[in-house]
């Protein structure tokens, strides 16, 4: 689960102990589109370094943007890692993040960003730091709301401003980019009518065909992804920590577009968000219990191998005959997708959860953090099938050493759906005593 760090506006704030985070210093390329109206704040621009002004909830959440020296001329802006990323290596590069106003994307669409993630964690930091969403809910408590239905307008506002910006997206790829992704309420992990429920309301509210309904994988909301699919609404499957799960997903997203009766499936997508950092995070922990030099060697490699084991699974479930029938309609294939991809181990590379898993049909959220380090200085390779065998010695090494992987597949879910719903219920805290202050003062 992504967080939304806050970044200098120099270029980089570098780690003395990190020699990735050294190089992060280096000015690399411009990714501004200083023409485009939509982007109204003031620039200025000195020398090789792009500053922003005018705009004090942008530099609350200020990803840093590099420019190059402009020729003046008009030239065509200079190309990022992540241009090179999508069109030499298939990954799409999407943003974990969203808060007003949501014209601060548009330089990273511009840098080649691709889509966008949300959870309740991120509108929870936008809604509670920022006075940019006040004015509108001031409006929706005056117009008799309650705080959830609240809640959910600011939300959906937010949703579909971004689907506008990245409609072009949309279209220009035939509905495979340019989504952008909105969860259904985290009190619904264990409901699973519940949860259908709430994914057709969501995507009846946005009314954005380029709008990703996201439904956590846990065992309740499986048959929901089914169900959600079949109904031809695409889906965002997040919280994947298990090959298991994972495989129960991917069969989860074909049986909603056999089920569906369309003859047409080419509109219905999914991606499958795995998570790979807070892999790390629990089996560092085990490792470090276990206390051998075997196990200790073995921290901070779990979670790439796992993924490296999930794209072969993923290669392996869309082939063959079920899958090919299915092509024959316009199915599109449910891309892997790498969530959780922001260090939390400051020891270990900033990089760590993005350069060894990329591969074609894939998709990388980043935040904040994990988006300026891959600009900065990654390494735009075909890695995800480099070192299989490698990734499968690390997985068994693991088991032999008594880690469960059931069991971190467990654990992590569980985790990931409290943090979910403790950030939604203390946003929805949060909007009601700002409630209760308009009140008073309208008394």
């Amino acid at each position: 689960m992504a967080t939304t760090s806050k970044l200098s506006n120099q270029i980089g704030a570098a780690s003395p102990s990190s020699e990735l985070r050294r190089r992060s210093l280096e000015p690399r390329v411009m990714v501004v589109n200083l023409n485009n109206n939509a982007y109204n704040r003031a620039v200025r621009v000195e020398s090789s370094r792009l500053s922003l002004t005018g705009n004090p909830s942008y530099m609350r959440h200020p990803l840093l943007v590099r420019c190059s020296q402009s020729t003046g001329n008009g030239s065509p802006r200079k190309r990022t890692t992540l241009h090179d990323l999508y069109e030499k290596q298939g990954q799409s590069p999407w943003y974990d993040n969203l808060y007003r106003p949501v014209t601060d994307l548009i330089p990273l669409i511009e840098s080649g960003v691709r889509g966008v993630t949300s959870n309740p964690a991120i509108f929870q930091k936008a809604i509670s730091s920022s006075d940019a969403y006040n004015e509108q809910f001031s409006e929706l408590i005056k117009a008799g709301k309650d705080i959830e239905s609240a809640y959910w307008e600011l939300v959906i506002k937010d949703i579909q401003d971004a689907c506008k910006l990245f409609e072009p997206i949309y279209d220009e790829t035939n509905a495979a980019d340019g989504y952008v992704s909105v969860e259904v309420s985290p009190r619904l992990a264990d409901d699973t009518k519940g949860t259908v429920g709430a994914a057709k309301w969501l995507h009846k509210m946005v009314d954005h065909r380029n709008v990703y309904i996201k439904i956590p994988a846990t065992a309740p909301c499986v048959p929901s992804i089914m169900e959600t699919i079949s109904n031809g609404i695409s889906v965002n499957v997040t919280l994947i920590f298990s090959l298991h799960r994972y495989e129960a997903v991917i069969d989860a997203y074909m049986d909603g577009l056999e089920a569906s009766g369309l003859s047409d499936l080419s509109s219905v997508t999914s991606v499958a968000s795995f998570f790979v950092s807070r892999v790390d995070t629990l089996v560092d922990k085990m490792l470090e219990k276990i206390g051998t030099p075997e196990a200790l060697n073995l921290r901070g490699k779990a979670a790439v191998a796992q993924a490296t084991l999930a794209y072969q699974l993923y290669q392996k479930k869309f082939s063959g005959p079920r899958w090919e029938a299915l092509v024959k309609k316009g199915a599109k294939k449910q891309r892997l997708l790498w969530a959780s991809t922001s260090v939390k181990n400051p020891a270990y590379p900033d990089t760590l959860y993005v350069d060894p898993l990329i591969g074609p049909d894939t998709v990388s959220t980043m935040p904040d953090q994990a988006l300026q380090a891959f600009m900065n200085h990654g390494t735009v390779s075909r890695t995800i099938d480099a070192n299989v065998s490698e990734a499968e010695g690390i997985y068994s090494a693991l088991e032999k050493l008594g880690i469960d992987w059931n069991y971190v597949g467990s654990q992590l879910e569980v985790e990931g759906v409290e943090a979910f719903k403790k950030s939604f219920d203390s946003l929805l805290d949060t909007l009601q005593q700002k409630a209760n202050a308009l009140k008073l003062v309208s008394l």
